[in-house]
């Protein structure tokens, strides 16, 4: 597009935005329906279940939130209860849960849901992938979305983007990590691929919901852990039972949260109701990342007070384990024509950001370090 086409476009774009908003009592979430089709004294009761503790700080309170916003801007046509992990059914059951229609909608990460769909990995976290604002923006404008609902579809679920962790520590150690072979013989509580790649190092890889992690640790059901940053960790009391916290978080650089919701019971509803969802959905997203790079620079330093021994992995076993990610990735890729499809979009987004990104951000960064 040259630049006259470009500025004719701005310059339409601008005014249609003018007569949209002059005239919004006219304007309906779908150009097909009638403002008659819906019946406003109609209300909706939903269960939203989740893969976090009961009202886990900022994951499991952003839920509540999420219900109070719904709640608000239908006017209270569609109140959801939250259910924590465990309250309702088992954390990682609910993908199963939603899906039935046993609950109308569900909150987690879908590396959770490895096991039934091995590319849903793709929408959570690839180590040594991207960040935060890449992952953003790989699903929301680069394409990621449309690959995301096609893989969910046959499981009568839609995925929303619904929050991300941003960047996470690389975990909780009851012993140094100084070469590759300290991961031989690990087990390590860790989800997605990540754990594929330790186990490749020569680890096991141990996923469990949140709740049972300290319990785990403790007893010595597993010898680390990885969660997700100085905040939370710090909440859960790691520091009490493990003796090093690594960075970074090589296997989670900007893990997305997921809303997830029966498709059935979603495509019943009224329009603006489903864009009232979908509004909640890109709020609780932000309101997670914002509220997380808060909350984890303020406990980051609370650590460095109270002496917590915070290392750095060698770039040796960083070099290592980010050659067995390719090579985990490779054979997945190989045997799942799916995980294939998804992680070819992946890669060639990051591709071309990254001169984007090194031109800018990283500059940045090396300029203010």
């Amino acid at each position: 597009m040259d630049r006259k086409s470009f500025i004719k476009k701005a310059a339409l774009g601008a005014t249609a935005s003018a007569i949209t908003l002059t005239g919004c009592k006219e304007v309906i979430s779908n150009p097909g329906a009638s403002s008659k089709e819906t019946d406003y004294s109609k209300k909706y009761k939903w269960n939203m279940v989740t893969t976090w503790p009961p009202n886990f700080p900022i994951l499991g309170e952003g839920c509540n939130k999420f219900a109070e916003w719904v709640d608000q801007m239908s006017g209270g046509r569609l109140k959801i209860r939250v259910y924590g992990g465990g309250e309702l059914i088992p954390a990682l059951e609910a993908f199963d849960a939603v899906s039935s229609g046993t609950a109308q909608i569900g909150h987690g990460s879908a590396y959770y849901w490895a096991g039934k769909i091995p590319a849903a990995q793709f929408f959570a976290s690839v180590p040594f992938g991207m960040n935060a604002q890449q992952v953003n923006a790989w699903i929301q404008s680069g394409g990621g979305m449309e690959l995301w609902r096609e893989l969910y579809a046959p499981f009568n679920l839609i995925p929303f983007l619904a929050g991300n962790t941003n960047a996470q520590m690389g975990g909780w150690f009851n012993k140094e990590i100084n070469s590759l072979d300290d991961i031989k013989g690990l087990k390590m509580r860790i989800p997605g691929l990540g754990g594929r790649v330790i186990e490749r190092a020569g680890g096991s890889a141990i996923l469990s919901a949140g709740g049972e992690i300290y319990t785990n640790l403790e007893r010595g059901v597993i010898d680390a852990t990885e969660w997700i940053g100085p905040f939370h960790d710090y909440k859960m009391g790691f520091h009490e039972i493990a003796k090093y916290y690594y960075s970074p978080g090589w296997h989670e650089a900007g893990t997305a949260l997921e809303v997830f919701i029966n498709s059935g019971i979603y495509q019943s509803l009224p329009y603006d109701l489903q864009a009232i969802l979908e509004a909640a959905c890109a709020r609780l997203n932000l309101y997670m990342m914002t509220e997380l790079e808060v909350k984890n620079a303020e406990y980051l330093a609370i650590m460095r007070e109270e002496g917590v021994d915070i290392r750095t992995f060698p770039t040796e076993v960083l070099d290592a384990l980010k050659a067995l990610t390719a090579e985990v990735i490779q054979e997945m890729t190989d045997k799942d024509p799916k995980s294939a499809k998804v992680y070819a979009s992946f890669k060639a987004f990051k591709a071309m950001d990254k001169d984007w990104s090194n031109l800018t951000e990283r500059v940045f960064y090396n300029a203010i370090s």
